[in-house]
């Protein structure tokens, strides 16, 4: 692996890609130090220690690399871009117009709906950076309010939220790898030092005994999870295809046997976030109001229940997961379509007549596969919330590990490695894999 890292840099555009995507994540870095005017950083960020937890807004922290808790210019980071190409792949699907612009636009149909996607993103960022003031002002976290204050905010954080969407396409264009899955992975692994800082200091002045049993299990539940993730990440169920023999002329066209591979991580982390995002919505809806589990009264009671820790909350959590499962691999991958197209072009799968019955294998197929990795997506997101309710231990010192966060690391981690070598076999060099 190292010599093949040798020989990408001794490559003149790989290595200035490698450099270009460097840069962009340096930019990324320090724009996520550069603090927000009119907002009190003290108090924010006593604020948000004890309100993110059990909110969506955790989760954006989180995916911002702490840029969200602190009031940086990058607070909302790729968040808007990211719901915006989710909505519009969705609306792709209810809407003809844009379906047909996806499917029969060409390469004109691409630029106008990523354009959509652009104008969709600067809308949410606009509607989350307001969201973000109402939540400073009602709790009393600015230094000064009012109708400038708000408007110089609101305009930072979405300039902040443009600006990372272009370096995101920048890196897609000129770097190595899918730019806004960059930006993630290096918002994700930003918040690494904190958390070998925390263990460190655990470790000095440990609350208990306890932690000295628990850092080796969870640094050895880390490798058993990332180890997991890597082989579901490439696993796929591969239906064998077969091609009848066709003669054009003096040619003989077909004939050949093919795959078609269907993975089982279809839909990869959007499951959990979406499901992640609604099993804390009752948290969130009451932040807002500046209510929490430890409040009196009817309030106090309610989010009690959909606490991370409680049983009702994590079996939610995973009847939502499977559910999106599902839902996002059909609205993905469609059986009749690709049976049709089988038949357009001489394929068949041995045993099964072309037309309606291969359609209804696939999806059989298709629906196992997908059970498969719904449970898989569950198992990796429930974990830490299982270790984190039973150890009190554990969820003090912060040495949980977010399945979330995992599995978009170690994704992008491979993907981006894919990507590396890609360019190295076009150049005759050997991949990271070989």
């Amino acid at each position: 692996m190292l010599q093949t890292l040798k020989n990408a840099w001794r490559v003149e555009e790989i290595r200035k890609k490698l450099l270009f995507t460097l840069f962009m994540i340096l930019l990324f870095r320090l724009g996520n130090a550069v603090p927000v005017p009119y907002i009190n950083k003290a108090l924010l960020g006593q604020y948000f220690a004890s309100s993110l937890n059990n909110t969506i807004l955790g989760l954006y922290n989180v995916m911002s690399g702490s840029a969200f808790s602190q009031g940086t210019v990058f607070a909302l980071s790729i968040q808007p871009y990211i719901n915006a190409s989710i909505i519009i792949q969705l609306l792709t699907i209810a809407i003809p117009a844009l379906e047909r612009m996806s499917k029969d636009g060409g390469e004109e149909g691409k630029r106008k709906l990523e354009n959509i996607t652009r104008y969709s993103t600067v809308a949410i960022a606009l509607l989350q950076g307001y969201g973000y003031y109402v939540i400073l002002n009602t709790n009393g976290l600015l230094s000064t309010s009012g109708f400038l204050p708000a408007l110089v905010i609101v305009a930072t954080l979405v300039t902040g939220s443009c600006l990372v969407m272009w370096m995101g396409e920048q890196i897609t264009e000129f770097g190595i790898g899918n730019g806004i899955s960059i930006i993630l992975f290096a918002g994700i692994i930003a918040r690494v030092p904190n958390v070998v800082i925390t263990m460190i200091n655990n470790l000095i002045h440990p609350s208990s005994w306890v932690v000295y049993l628990m850092y080796p299990l969870m640094i050895v539940g880390a490798l058993v999870m990332i180890v997991l993730i890597v082989i579901v990440t490439n696993a796929e169920r591969r239906i064998p295809v077969m091609y009848a023999k066709r003669v054009v002329g003096r040619k003989v066209y077909g004939g050949q046997s093919t795959h078609l591979p269907l993975k089982v991580n279809m839909s990869g982390v959007l499951p959990v976030i979406f499901a992640q995002s609604i099993a804390s919505l009752p948290a969130t809806v009451g932040m807002f109001f500046g209510k929490t589990s430890q409040s009196a009264g009817g309030w106090g009671t309610f989010l009690k229940l959909f606490d991370q820790t409680s049983v009702l909350y994590m079996v939610l959590y995973f009847l939502l997961i499977i559910f999106f499962s599902y839902f996002y691999s059909t609205i993905q991958f469609n059986p009749i379509e690709v049976s049709n197209n089988l038949k357009k072009n001489g394929g068949y799968i041995p045993g099964f007549r072309p037309g309606k019955p291969t359609s209804d294998f696939i999806s059989k197929v298709l629906n196992k596969v997908t059970m498969f990795g719904a449970i898989y997506l569950a198992i990796i997101a429930l974990v830490p919330l299982i270790v984190g309710a039973l150890s009190e231990t554990a969820s003090k010192s912060g040495i949980t590990i977010g399945g979330t966060s995992l599995i978009i690391v170690v994704g992008v981690a491979l993907e981006t490695v894919k990507a590396l070598e890609a360019q190295l076999i076009m150049r005759n060099y050997k991949g990271f894999l070989e």
